[in-house]
């Protein structure tokens, strides 16, 4: 049985198309196995705190060495991590903000991409130094954005640090199936933006199909 992680960063609630992608994940997931668990973080109406001198002090020493402080400052991430290390499946959605993602979600991966815990240093190799420590797991990226053409030959392409971002840092943290289904438009209310809309939730479905049941 396949345990879910379902992360939502967007800032807005029922209007998020991000959400609603997210939504149909779940809902027809449940629909298929109702007897999987599925955890939730919403990102985007936490307060997902920066990290500071003391998390990074604890962070690059062994745990037995970390001061109160220290590993105070280190709870939040071992609790975001340890969800992360659980989960078999992460559904992640996200909006573009200023053609990146939002800040809560930086901050999200800022705590969880700890050394040693998710990922560790290859000093054998300069041009390959992260080994990632999180394995067999899959991750479904579901993604907004206002406007068209950030897709790959796009000409929106060079100025999406959106997914590929989201695609290296998961990497580096040894998650390498990775899924993409986006939902372009938004802002310009079209005919082409509900096409959009119906067939990155069809996209959904036909994953789950082909590759979680």
């Amino acid at each position: 049985m396949k345990k879910i992680l379902v992360i939502n960063a967007s800032a807005r609630g029922e209007r998020s198309h991000s959400r609603r992608l997210t939504d149909v994940f779940v809902e027809y997931y449940k629909e298929c196995k109702p007897e999987s668990p599925i955890k939730f973080r919403d990102l985007g109406t936490s307060n997902i705190p920066h990290i500071n001198e003391k998390w990074i002090a604890g962070a690059f020493k062994p745990e037995g060495e970390r001061t109160i402080e220290e590993t105070e400052a280190l709870k939040f991430s071992a609790e975001l991590i340890k969800e992360l290390k659980n989960a078999d499946v992460i559904v992640l959605g996200s909006p573009m903000y200023n053609w990146s993602v939002p800040s809560v979600l930086k901050a999200y991966i800022d705590q969880v991409l700890r050394v040693n815990e998710t990922w560790e240093v290859n000093r054998e190799d300069q041009k390959n130094p992260y080994i990632g420590l999180l394995k067999n797991k899959s991750l479904y990226l579901l993604l907004s954005r206002g406007a068209q053409g950030y897709e790959k030959g796009g000409y929106n392409e060079h100025m999406n640090f959106q997914s590929d971002y989201l695609k290296t840092v998961f990497n580096i943290i040894g998650i390498t199936d990775i899924e993409e289904v986006s939902v372009n438009g938004e802002a310009f209310g079209s005919e082409e933006f509900e096409l959009a809309r119906k067939n990155s939730k069809a996209r959904i479905k036909e994953l789950i199909k082909t590759q979680l049941l």
